[in-house]
């Protein structure tokens, strides 16, 4: 972290705080293809990253780029309509900026989602599934460099970073509802380009079970904000690396995002239902 960004946090806080006094219990991430699940919000304030001083800008395909503040099923909650990834040409420190600022806003737990490619065999196109860790192979790390004891310790546990409690709450919805939930690893690389079949068989061999270009930096830099955190992926396209892989395109990712994305509303819903969220 530069010696600027808590000041940057500050600004981007104080240009929100002149639009909405909202103060939410729940931050939500929408990933590729995912924003539809974000319909379900009563909006009461939308603020486009644009307007945001210091906030980055969306700029990948399906990313709204925009704050929504308002509640869920009777739950407060701001949601990001779109995320930034490393391959557009953001720096780590600018991607997880706005954890930090969800994390001023008042936000105690912290949900990504993300569209990921399915390295395990086992793993359908369309099915939602609920991230027990990350590997980190992206090349970047968050945490790097001075360390501002007033956002979150230098030397943060990460061994829970998918929160067991919520993880378990997320499972115990999905079975009330009768909706399959697997768990698995995801892995994390740059991007943009999808990976070669020989990476895909050697992140499966290090024991990742999905593969995605997003979700790690934030998500290490919320629970080192004291966020709780819990992610789902919707798995879009076969990765597996196989003799019979296929060619993966853009447009087969978005379309098969809605599947998993419906899927992870209802668990999410259900999950409401049950108080998980109640308090923050």
């Amino acid at each position: 972290m530069t010696p600027e960004f808590p000041k940057q946090i500050a600004e981007a806080l104080a240009s929100i705080r002149a639009k909405t006094a909202f103060s939410p219990d729940v931050a939500l991430v929408a990933g590729t293809g995912l924003a539809p699940f974000l319909d379900d919000i009563k909006v009461e304030t939308r603020i486009p990253y644009a307007e945001i001083t210091d906030f980055p800008i969306s700029t990948a395909p399906s990313h709204r780029g925009e704050l929504l503040f308002g509640t869920l099923h009777g739950c407060k909650v701001v949601a990001q309509s779109g995320r930034f990834h490393l391959f557009e040409g953001w720096q780590a420190e600018q991607i997880i900026l706005p954890v930090y600022v969800l994390r001023a806003l008042g936000a105690k737990t912290y949900i990504a989602t993300n569209a990921a490619g399915g390295l395990n065999s086992e793993l359908a196109v369309g099915q939602a599934v609920l991230i027990s860790d990350h590997l980190n192979f992206t090349g970047a790390h968050p945490l790097a460099g001075p360390n501002d004891e007033a956002l979150g310790p230098r030397f943060p546990d990460m061994s829970d970073i998918y929160s067991r409690d919520l993880r378990q709450a997320a499972l115990d919805a999905a079975r009330l509802i009768d909706c399959a939930l697997p768990q698995g690893i995801y892995a994390a690389v740059h991007g943009p380009e999808f990976e070669t079949s020989a990476e895909r068989r050697f992140l499966r061999l290090a024991g990742g079970d999905l593969v995605g270009m997003s979700t790690v930096l934030e998500v290490v830099a919320a629970v080192h904000s004291g966020m709780q955190a819990l992610g789902f992926s919707a798995v879009t396209n076969n990765a597996t690396g196989g003799p019979d892989q296929q060619p993966d395109t853009l447009e087969e990712v978005l379309a098969n995002a809605g599947e998993g994305a419906d899927r992870i509303r209802r668990i999410l819903t259900e999950m409401i239902r049950q108080g998980v969220f109640s308090g923050g």
